[in-house]
């Protein structure tokens, strides 16, 4: 993993995933550069001037932006309006939920992000999924010639937002490959948790069937060919939606999540790599839970025990060798337990891939391109 801070796995984490994300590395560098010594005290400490330091940058890159637009250059306008997007969304996610400027930083980061879409030409349709009286949001992206395709449910990890993943890269290579994507931002996610207080539930088809039942309403989706991916905690959501939903056609995994529970008891004993400063206050609030003991008494339900079981379509699971967050024995667990999955496939990534770290946040191309590639194969021999 690029380490521009010695010591900081939380922040070097979010600089790798700007990164992956599409930015750009001299911008990346005059944002951290002012922050090597704030990096130091800790991750918790400086947040609020990583903050300010990523936030001028992502004001600078969407003045630029501006300026080209006005100038009739709308190519080089989105895609700056895009990274700065990036930028702005990087930063959001690495505060507290009591840090005000937040939330105007993820509505700068949304709007960019749709402006800077449509300048590119990019099809990037939101839309909005039905859930328990109330509505979550998605982004199904396509080619938008309404040829009907496969498509792929993308599930969201514990802190990401469904505007990364597809700046990640993911619904350009599925769309490259003949895949529809729908990115949601499921209940406890960017938009559910931000803007309509939807908390997370260890149950998440509650709210996965309700995304397949979306997309039956579209004549550009193959309707026999809906598959699930999840990264990060997704890796314990898409599995288990997938065992409880039969209709979904495959299952994809960019870093398991079996124990999701057990890890989290384990960090409160060692404090091991979490993916965000403030990390205890930012699950309870994506939990809706007021006090740890209670979240981790609920946590316990969150594994993958008695579920990849009852998986019977092909299950890919994909895992970096030296993923900081969630051990790599979690990738084993689910290979191993899903005894009826007519295709199941364990692809453990090494220093030879390049890409090692947690969902390949060290690289950001390989375990993607790989799941990809297995979900083309895998829907074209459906």
């Amino acid at each position: 993993m690029f380490e521009p801070f010695p010591g900081n796995y939380v922040w070097n984490l979010q600089t790798n995933l700007a990164l992956v994300c599409g930015g750009n590395h001299g911008e990346i560098d005059v944002a951290n550069r002012p922050l090597i010594e704030a990096a130091k005290a800790g991750a918790d400490a400086g947040s609020a001037q990583l903050f300010d330091s990523w936030i001028a940058v992502a004001d600078q890159v969407a003045r630029n932006a501006e300026a080209d637009e006005a100038a009739g250059y709308l190519l080089s306008a989105g895609s700056k309006y895009l990274r700065a997007s990036s930028y702005y969304l990087s930063a959001e996610r690495m505060q507290s939920r009591d840090y005000a400027p937040r939330w105007v930083a993820y509505d700068k980061g949304l709007a960019l992000y749709h402006k800077g879409s449509a300048l590119r030409g990019l099809h990037v349709e939101k839309v909005e999924i039905p859930y328990e009286g109330s509505s979550y949001t998605g982004i199904f992206i396509h080619d938008g010639s309404g040829t009907p395709r496969p498509t792929l449910v993308s599930v969201n990890g514990l802190d990401s937002m469904k505007e990364q993943v597809n700046m990640a890269g993911h619904g350009a290579v599925n769309l490259e490959r003949g895949i529809n994507t729908l990115f949601v931002d499921q209940p406890g996610t960017g938009e559910a948790i931000r803007k309509r207080g939807l908390v997370a539930v260890y149950d998440g088809e509650r709210w996965g069937s309700p995304a397949f039942d979306y997309l039956l309403t579209r004549s550009d989706v193959i309707h026999s060919k809906i598959g699930i991916f999840g990264l990060s905690f997704g890796g314990y959501h898409a599995p288990r939606i997938a065992a409880n939903d039969p209709r979904y056609a495959l299952c994809a995994v960019m870093g398991a999540n079996h124990v999701w529970g057990k890890r989290q008891r384990e960090r409160v004993r060692n404090e091991g790599e979490n993916p965000v400063p403030h990390y205890w206050d930012h699950v309870m609030w994506v939990f809706g839970f007021d006090d740890r003991d209670a979240f981790l008494d609920y946590a316990d339900q969150i594994t993958l025990d008695g579920q990849v079981e009852k998986i019977k379509v092909p299950f890919l699971v994909t895992h970096g060798e030296n993923d900081r967050q969630i051990p790599a024995y979690n990738a084993q667990l689910s290979y191993e337990q899903a005894v009826n999955s007519p295709k199941r496939h364990l692809r453990i990534f090494t220093r030879a891939d390049f890409e090692i770290e947690h969902c390949g946040a060290d690289n950001g191309t390989v375990m993607r391109d790989y799941i990809a590639d297995w979900c083309a194969e895998t829907f074209a021999g459906l």
